[in-house]
């Protein structure tokens, strides 16, 4: 089976199972652990933030940085596909308290002008103030789309002016930095609080990491532990996210080059293809992935009509070739 459901589905390399296997490790609750300790200060560095801190998943280092800018009560503004609005289970609002608005874009875009028109001041206590606005780069449900830097330092101004924050959700913003040859760094000096994921394009078992100062940091450190999420000899899997930052960064461009194959095969536009994600729409969504499947292809419905495929570390030229094959036939 060619598995093109999701960039999360790839097995760790012999490599990363050998440096996993030999990482330094300690008790991360106290603070002793040292892979993961120099995984936090690596990706902090990158992208010029002071702090960072491990977490087993993205939808919780998205659940704590949106926290540590919006209070209980207050709003995130977000487009409306975006993956904390549409696909983490509600926990912003679930757990933290927080309300959202969104705008919506065919290409999950920042819209400065649908941002000033819901854009909320504190008004008295009658409307919910906005303390936040949200991007996604890359934008998942936007089929990979990138937001280009010029549109986030725009954004990072709009919020300036307002005195509110920008979280953004860096979930595949490796792929963002390797599609555009930006510099992390450059994307991490728009946003006060990032999340950046390690188990997608990078091919790690787990873990994504919060970005933001010290302050922020510290008190996401607590929040996670009382969600439970306190880890302990957790630098075997931090390891895993070091190898990967090694070794697996400029081989995305692979996998972009096997998304725009694949777009091809099945009628879409290769060139709106930024990254390693196509969606293209079919009669009945679930009818083709059981037809796919049966051909020996998986891929994902991420709508009545929408198919998602996604390319990543365990999909080979061969097989993005043979499955471009099978698709189009289907």
């Amino acid at each position: 089976m060619i598995d093109l459901r999701s960039d999360t589905v790839t097995r760790p390399t012999e490599a990363m199972r050998a440096a996993m296997a030999a990482a330094e490790v300690g008790d991360d609750v106290y603070g002793e652990d040292p892979t993961v300790q120099a995984l936090e200060e690596r990706v902090a560095g990158l992208f010029g933030h002071e702090a960072a801190l491990f977490t087993p998943t993205g939808s919780l280092a998205n659940v704590l940085a949106v926290a540590a800018v919006v209070a209980p009560g207050q709003e995130v503004l977000c487009e409306a596909r975006a993956h904390i609005a549409r696909a983490e289970l509600g926990a912003h609002g679930a757990v933290s308290g927080l309300t959202m608005r969104t705008w919506s874009h065919p290409r999950g875009q920042v819209d400065l002008a649908a941002l000033a028109d819901l854009f909320a001041p504190d008004l008295g206590p009658y409307f919910v103030p906005t303390a936040a606005l949200s991007v996604e780069n890359t934008h998942n449900f936007a089929g990979g789309a990138v937001l280009p830097l010029a549109d986030l330092q725009a954004l990072r101004a709009f919020a300036d002016a307002r005195s509110v924050a920008v979280h953004l959700d860096g979930a595949r913003i490796w792929n963002a930095h390797v599609a555009t040859a930006t510099p992390l760094a450059s994307y991490g000096a728009v946003a006060d609080v990032l999340a950046v994921c390690l188990s997608k394009g990078l091919g790690a078992p787990a873990g994504s990491l919060l970005l933001g100062s010290r302050e922020v940091v510290t008190e996401a450190r607590v929040r996670r532990k009382r969600l439970g999420a306190g880890m302990r000899q957790v630098g075997i899997l931090a390891a895993a996210g070091l190898h990967a930052l090694d070794h697996h960064v400029e081989r995305l461009a692979d996998d972009h080059a096997h998304a725009r194959l694949l777009a091809e095969a099945v009628g879409a536009d290769p060139a709106g293809v930024d990254t390693n994600i196509v969606a293209f729409d079919v009669d009945d969504a679930p009818g083709f992935v059981a037809r796919a499947g049966e051909a020996g292809v998986l891929v994902g419905a991420v709508g009545a009509r929408t198919i998602r495929l996604v390319t990543h570390l365990d999909v080979t030229r061969a097989d993005a070739e043979r499955a471009a094959r099978t698709l189009a036939s289907l």
